[in-house]
């Protein structure tokens, strides 16, 4: 069975867990401090063995299948300082975390070369990119949660999963976050969040188990890609409330999983309906799980990054099979 070596970078850490459920051997460049984008194995997540990190200054020497970028810094910056020309050569994937920043519908992509492929990983930011010449693929997202994080919905509160608000501004949605605590109760959990009085950075399997808890997630980001964070919650059953921006709009089908507006103030009188009528919220719950089970299952995504890593490295059917890769999936 056919397993592809691939280098990429630790950029985004829950995103970088979930890629790893792939059935294939993923290298990350460390270097001393493990500065952003060097922190290999780091964080609070059960990496697998198919996980390795590489020195920084090591990478030279090792073969690899696929080179995987996941940052401009990545593009512009890494693979010249760390790879050699031959490398630089090698199956090249640019995965976009992001929609475009300078103009939501004139801006180029950094990358502009047809051998390699960029990997949007929602449809809304393929749309929103200029890509000229450059081959794209969607990879939506793929999550997991431990079977026993369940909605219960016993806490008359809601729940916001965003790191680093207070110093991210409006285009996460602190101003939406603001205003709408003043009028609804809720927590906010992730990284920096104990400044605004959240619950701070918690590790993801405690995150994951007291999310059951809310009434509805809620979240507040006017213009980013679908946060993994809300489609964990979906997985766990949690009626989802945002704004009808982004991707945000095809996720949450209102009376259904939960409810996007455009209007802050409609959103309000959701949130203050299911707290009120719980019996709402449970009915809505079945939607987000069954929406979530359909669209953002890991085995999925682990196939489709399987065809996507296959594509690019030339690879066909001596690859293992993602349906017969017993262990990686939770």
């Amino acid at each position: 069975m056919r397993r592809l070596r691939v280098l990429t970078w630790h950029v985004h850490g829950s995103y970088l867990y979930y890629l790893t459920q792939a059935p294939h051997a993923f290298y990350l460049p460390v270097r001393p401090g493990r500065p952003e984008g060097y922190g290999g194995r780091s964080g609070s997540f059960a990496w697998g063995d198919n996980v390795h990190e590489v020195a920084a200054e090591e990478v030279r020497r090792r073969e690899f299948d696929v080179v995987l970028f996941q940052s401009r810094r990545n593009w512009e910056a890494d693979q010249f300082e760390l790879l050699t020309p031959a490398q630089r050569r090698l199956p090249r994937v640019f995965l976009e975390h992001d929609p475009p920043r300078e103009s939501p519908t004139d801006t180029r992509h950094p990358v502009d070369d047809p051998d390699v492929l960029l990997v949007h990983v929602t449809p809304f930011n393929a749309l929103m990119w200029d890509a000229g010449r450059t081959p794209v693929r969607v990879v939506e997202h793929g999550v997991s949660v431990p079977e026993e994080a369940r909605f219960r919905g016993e806490l008359a509160r809601g729940i916001v999963v965003v790191n680093n608000l207070p110093r991210r501004g409006r285009r996460l949605g602190h101003d939406v976050f603001d205003r709408v605590r003043a009028e609804v109760p809720l927590d906010l959990a992730g990284m920096a969040s104990s400044e605004l009085g959240g619950l701070g950075d918690l590790p993801l399997r405690e995150l994951h188990a007291r999310l059951g808890d809310y009434r509805f997630f809620f979240n507040p980001i006017r213009y980013t890609s679908l946060g993994l964070a809300v489609c964990e919650a979906m997985m766990i059953g949690l009626p989802i409330l945002g704004l009808a921006t982004t991707e945000m709009s095809t996720a949450v089908q209102n009376g259904i999983n939960g409810y996007v507006e455009t209007d802050v103030g409609r959103l309000v009188m959701h949130m203050r309906r299911l707290l009120a009528e719980p019996e709402e919220a449970r009915a809505l719950s079945e939607g987000a799980r069954r929406i979530a089970r359909e669209r953002f299952g890991i085995r999925r995504f682990a196939a489709d990054w399987t065809r996507v890593l296959a594509e690019v490295a030339g690879v066909r059917r001596s690859l293992v099979a993602v349906d017969e890769a017993p262990g990686r999936f939770a």
